[in-house]
């Protein structure tokens, strides 16, 4: 049956950047569909945790700071010594900085493109590894941006990195299928987010950008609960390299 191919009952996620926002919803989507799920971040992630251990899943807890890579080998081997294979990765921690472009600082600059990008390599590179060495390929999930599609303003370390995911994920995709890899990313629109804050307070502007979406709204959680859930899923097994947006139809315009 068709559905069997979405279930992912035995599978061991790791989703960083999951203690709030679209980070938790994709790690309660994975875990409904039969997930553990390994978290990592940098505060406690006590709400997700309740959220994921309520649908019987099992929650692993790791803290760490990924502004830099030092860290990325030892959760890799907290996270198989925890549960004995990984199989999916969601890359989905990030920051933003808003700052004119002329008076854009260097430190915005780094502290956005290690995170966003560097980092989100580097992870990939650790997990890929694991995977080749598992023997039965694995998901890698990416979380791009509409800022990998479009300039933006006021944000050009964000615009930078995001689009180095939509790249990197092509790159990885072409080097890794051999291996039964699957690199794919997710593109979110304009969602309700810690990231958006500033945006939605301000009223003209967020009348601007929801005049735009053809759906007429901000996006939620839940609407990324089900792209993650088909990409880190057997019915995504041809699908590689492509960056799906999930955005109200943003891009359509």
């Amino acid at each position: 049956m068709i559905l069997d191919s979405f279930e992912l009952n035995g599978k061991v996620a790791i989703v960083t950047g999951c203690n709030t926002g679209l980070g938790q919803g994709m790690a309660l989507g994975l875990a409904q569909a039969g997930c553990d799920i390994v978290g990592i971040n940098q505060s406690a992630p006590e709400e997700t945790e309740k959220k994921i251990t309520a649908t019987g899943r099992r929650f692993l807890d790791l803290r760490a700071d990924l502004s830099s890579i030092k860290d990325i080998p030892k959760l890799i081997e907290k996270a198989v010594a925890e549960f004995g294979h990984i199989d999916i990765l969601v890359n989905n921690a990030g920051i933003i900085r808003r700052e004119d472009a002329i008076e854009f600082s260097e430190k915005n600059w780094d502290d956005v493109m290690n995170v966003n990008s560097k980092t989100l390599f580097f992870m990939s590179q650790a997990v890929a590894k694991q995977f080749i060495k598992q023997g039965n390929g694995g998901k890698i999930i990416n979380i791009a941006s509409m800022l990998s599609y479009q300039g933006g303003i006021r944000v050009p370390s964000y615009t930078a990195s995001k689009s180095a995911v939509m790249g990197i994920t092509r790159l990885m995709a072409n080097e890794w299928a051999k291996h039964g890899v699957n690199v794919n990313a997710i593109a979110p629109g304009y969602m309700s987010t810690n990231n958006t804050e500033q945006l939605r307070a301000d009223g003209d502007r967020s009348k601007e950008i929801l005049d735009r979406i053809p759906a007429g709204r901000w996006g939620l959680p839940e609407d990324v609960m089900g792209p993650v859930v088909f990409l880190a899923s057997k019915a995504s097994d041809y699908v590689n390299g492509y960056t799906i947006a999930v955005d109200g139809g943003w891009l359509a315009r």
